[in-house]
């Protein structure tokens, strides 16, 4: 008799977060499902890109992980996986966007009402992500870059993003 074949779906997608830490998933578990976003992003010179994209965030690896991924068109397309980490009582931030062959690592912590994930790029410079005025259906993202450990802060990115109507 055949073993069954079991697709990519079935094992990586999950129905809900894993039972051994499911208090500890909310902190980004209510993302969970398809959002829209405006979204503006500031090169480095000051030019801003500006255009509408979604975001689609699920349950993966059993429960233990967060998966999204982020789409602006024509400007990136990429994913992100969010493992919680008891030991640390944080969220491993793995980024990763094939088309600008961009990649980042960041920690993301609960600070009062927003979510703020610290990281640094390959040259050094701090980034500090954030969702931030958060609400059931709505949020706002915001990326930023530090050349001096944190002292100053320049924003990149302004993402607005609501729910996808069902």
């Amino acid at each position: 008799m055949a073993a069954a074949i079991t697709t990519l779906k079935e094992v990586l997608h999950a129905g809900g977060p894993a039972p051994d830490r499911a208090d500890k998933m909310g902190l980004y578990g209510w993302l969970i499902g398809a959002w829209t976003m405006d979204a503006v992003i500031v090169a480095d010179d000051g030019t801003r890109h500006e255009g509408k994209g979604e975001i689609c965030f699920g349950w993966v690896l059993g429960g233990r992980a967060i998966q999204d991924v982020w789409v602006l068109p024509g400007f990136f397309h990429g994913t992100t996986l969010r493992v919680y980490d008891p030991a640390l009582d944080a969220w491993h931030i793995l980024w990763s966007d094939p088309l600008k062959q961009y990649y980042t690592r960041q920690l993301g912590r609960a600070e009062g009402p927003d979510i703020v994930q610290h990281g640094k790029l390959e040259d050094g410079t701090a980034i500090r992500w954030r969702f931030t005025e958060i609400t059931p259906n709505a949020f706002r993202w915001l990326g930023d870059l530090s050349s001096d450990d944190g002292k100053t802060w320049r924003l990149q990115a302004d993402f607005r993003a609501r729910r996808a109507a069902s």
